[in-house]
């Protein structure tokens, strides 16, 4: 299967590439800067230069394709507060993408994340059947599940918020263990109860690759191998391995100790992926969080 990538330079599509070329797909990687475009090389994928704004160039690129990955994401643009921004960007690669594909039962895989469950679902195990009416990345989400009645074969991932490996150089683990060091602490709010999930980078790859080899149309598929991880056991793992006390802190000192992650360190989102795994066959076969921590590994250099 020929196969369009967006965000293949990135720290997911670092494992699907291999992941993909591994099973015999052949990969061409969208790369918005020559860094990008040398990393997609490195890794054996077609390089074709552009951004998720390029929206004719998309849409040419998902048509002449057998299936379409999409990961990118402006993630530069939500950290530093326009998630709207960001999200509006997103939704309109999207749209460009699936217009392109419409009628052709081809793949779409899309990608979405679990903490939106926190907050559509509160006080519930999220599991792959809830859906939001709307809101940024809901919408981009429902509407790449909706699109499987124009005839595409669609599905979305759902990423929890820790994607972990040595592969993670940006995510929110780098940027936890990044305040640690600059607090001298590493904090949790309250009593540190609420749970996130988290998920190998490698076991995400390998769903990747399934979802876009068999996944039903209209498929969510959460990427999620600890259901839930207590954010004090995050905090005590990261100071364990830094040297430095892990510490509560109140609420209202979130933002201040844990900067953009100062309202998610407070989420509660535990997980399932049970309907994933039963569905494709999926089942994780990486270390969990927190023994990936204790590996060490985010923590030399």
């Amino acid at each position: 299967m020929r196969v369009f990538v967006t965000g293949a330079s990135g720290h997911i599509g670092s494992a699907v590439i291999p992941e993909l070329l591994s099973a015999g797909h052949q990969v061409t990687g969208l790369a918005r800067s020559d860094s990008s475009a040398a990393v997609c090389s490195a890794a054996g994928a077609a390089v074709l230069p552009g951004t998720i704004d390029d929206l004719d160039l998309l849409r040419s690129a998902a048509a002449e394709a057998d299936g379409v990955i999409h990961l990118a994401f402006k993630h530069e643009a939500m950290r530093s507060g326009d998630m709207q921004g960001a999200a509006g960007a997103d939704l309109a690669a999207i749209e460009a993408m699936l217009d392109a594909l419409a009628g052709t039962d081809k793949p779409f895989v899309g990608t979405s994340g679990t903490l939106l469950l926190a907050m559509i679902a509160p006080g519930r195990i999220g599991t792959e059947d809830i859906a939001g009416p709307g809101g940024p990345r809901i919408d981009a989400e429902n509407l790449t599940i909706a699109t499987a009645a124009r005839g595409v074969r669609t599905s979305v991932v759902r990423l929890p918020p820790t994607v972990h490996s040595s592969l993670d150089l940006h995510g929110f683990i780098p940027a936890l263990i990044g305040m640690a060091r600059a607090n001298g602490a590493a904090a949790y709010v309250g009593v540190g109860a609420n749970r996130w999930p988290a998920g190998h980078t490698l076991d995400a790859a390998h769903l990747y690759r399934l979802a876009l080899e068999s996944a039903p149309a209209g498929s969510r598929l959460h990427a999620v191998g600890d259901e839930g991880v207590p954010f004090r056991e995050i905090a005590e793992a990261i100071g364990r391995n830094l040297g430095v006390p892990a510490v509560s802190i109140a609420p209202e000192e979130a933002d201040q100790r844990l900067g953009f992650l100062g309202a998610f360190a407070q989420l509660d989102n535990p997980t399932s992926s049970e309907l994933t795994r039963k569905l494709l066959g999926w089942e994780p076969t990486h270390p969990g969080l927190i023994a990936d921590l204790d590996e060490g590994h985010y923590f030399r250099g």
